[in-house]
């Protein structure tokens, strides 16, 4: 195979070492990386030869110049905040370069439709790392649904408690319009592997919704979902506590626990290899995820009653 030559914008961010270090297991090469934070340190381990820019001009000009001296980028990974993704893969579509970006792909829908044109445009691709859908064990789940009567409706509780301290909600994490809210910021993952098993969305009904906490009803075509969200520590149920611990996250099948705790130190890799293969996942599989974290940032709240509120006292 063809070494495949890259370029990264985001490179001082917590995401990406594990897209350094896809790049780098898949055998191909980073020519060029963008932060304006410039503690990236991390690329000594990865590739200390890649050229590094704090400045957007000055890395355009520098991916431009390689261009004319027959050196194109193929990909351009984007591990940038949310609020920059869409910018970052109209970027890369327009150097003819396929996009490889985190999630949230976009904030919003009508995002997804204005790529599909420059897409057209281009003739190149977006690719959206879905690593939960690449997991062996929700893998194995999705064919045990897949080969289940097809009028069997689940239920299915999803609680994911993730502590952060002060400085989430001080920085662009905190702020609405850059991250699209806790839903966006910490639910997609979730949500998408849900939806990509139990089906679209039927009804969708928010609880709460605040700056720390988030809590609603999802009917989708296969499952009834109870979830609830937050990055507040006073939620974390008293036994992880004391283990030290500072998230918590469970999801219920049918009142089975379904345990996934580990096989995630190589999914960014296996991401990177189906994407390489021509089969990664496109605007249209991180559409429906995009669409319901936007449809929940929107929605009006019903208050917290009767099973969620007896479910916000148990998890607390």
């Amino acid at each position: 195979m063809t070494t495949k030559k890259f370029a990264m914008i985001g490179t001082a961010g917590y995401i990406a070492p594990r897209h350094l270090g896809a790049i780098r297991n898949t055998g191909n090469q980073l020519l060029a990386a963008l932060d304006r934070f410039d503690s990236v340190g991390i690329l000594d381990s990865y590739f200390p030869d890649a050229h590094f820019f704090t400045e957007f001009e000055r890395f355009d000009r520098h991916i431009d110049k390689l261009k004319r001296k027959g050196t194109s980028i193929d990909y351009v990974s984007i591990c940038t905040p949310n609020y920059l993704h869409d910018s970052h893969i109209r970027f890369a579509l327009r150097q003819h370069a396929d996009a490889i970006c985190e999630k949230p792909l976009v904030l919003n829908p009508w995002n997804v439709d204005a790529l599909k044109e420059i897409e057209k445009e281009t003739g190149n691709k977006v690719y959206n790392i879905l690593q939960l859908r690449l997991h062996q064990d929700i893998v194995a789940l999705k064919n045990k649904i897949d080969n289940a009567p097809a009028d069997k409706i689940y239920d299915i509780d999803l609680t994911y408690l993730t502590s952060r301290g002060n400085w989430y909600f001080n920085s662009w994490k905190g702020d609405v319009s850059k991250s699209g809210g806790i839903a966006t910021n910490i639910g997609i993952h979730f949500f998408d592997m849900l939806i990509w098993i139990f089906g679209g969305v039927k009804e969708n009904i928010v609880h709460v919704l605040d700056a720390d906490k988030a809590a609603g009803m999802l009917h989708l075509e296969r499952a009834r979902v109870r979830w609830f969200l937050s990055v507040n520590y006073d939620y974390v149920p008293d036994y992880i506590k004391l283990k030290g611990q500072r998230t918590y996250r469970s999801i219920m099948v049918d009142g089975e626990e379904l345990e996934f705790s580990e096989g995630f130190t190589d999914l960014h890799t296996k991401s990177y290899t189906e994407i390489l293969a021509g089969n990664g996942f496109g605007l249209e599989a991180a559409m429906p995820s995009i669409q319901l974290v936007h449809d929940i940032r929107e929605s009006q709240q019903v208050g917290l009653k009767g099973e969620y509120h007896k479910l916000l006292k148990v998890t607390a």
